[in-house]
C-alpha cells in the first residue's frame, strides 16, 4: 500500500523543468501556465491541474541575477579587454544587454520554480494534504 502511494506520487523533474521554462502546465505541457507576464494561472486551462499551490516568491529574481551577471561580467572584462571601446558605448550595449536578458529569463524562470515545485510535491502540489 505504501510503495503504492509513492509510486503515483512521484513526478518527473526535468520535464517539468522544461515544461515550466516554456511557460506550459507542468502537469499536462500544453496549457499556458501564465496569465500575464509574471502572474501564474490558478488552474489549467487544459488539464485542470490546480496551480494555486506555487510559491515562487523571489527565487526567479536571485535566479536571473544570477545567471545575467555570470553571463555579462565576463563579457564585459573581454570586450573591454580586447576591443577597448568608448565607455558611454560599452555602457549602452550592456544595459540593453542586462535588461533584455533580465526581461527575457525572468518569467521562464519562474515557470521553472514552479514546475520544480510541482515535481517535487511541494507547497500542497501533493493533492492529498
Amino acid at each position: 500500500m505504501t510503495d503504492k502511494t509513492i509510486s503515483t506520487d512521484t513526478r518527473d523533474l526535468w520535464p517539468a523543468l522544461r515544461r515550466g521554462f516554456r511557460r506550459k502546465c507542468p502537469n499536462c505541457g500544453s496549457g499556458p501556465m501564465m496569465q500575464g507576464y509574471l502572474k501564474v494561472r490558478d488552474t489549467c486551462t487544459v488539464c485542470r491541474e490546480d496551480l494555486s499551490h506555487h510559491r515562487a516568491d523571489d527565487g526567479p529574481a536571485y535566479l536571473t541575477i544570477l545567471i545575467v551577471g555570470h553571463l555579462m561580467a565576463p563579457l564585459l572584462h573581454v570586450s573591454f579587454t580586447m576591443f577597448r571601446p568608448e565607455p558611454l558605448v560599452l555602457f549602452t550595449i550592456f544595459a540593453i544587454g542586462c535588461v533584455t536578458l533580465s526581461l527575457y529569463l525572468l518569467p521562464r524562470l519562474k515557470g521553472a520554480v514552479v514546475g520544480f515545485q510541482w515535481a517535487r510535491l511541494m507547497h500542497g502540489f501533493g493533492g492529498s494534504a
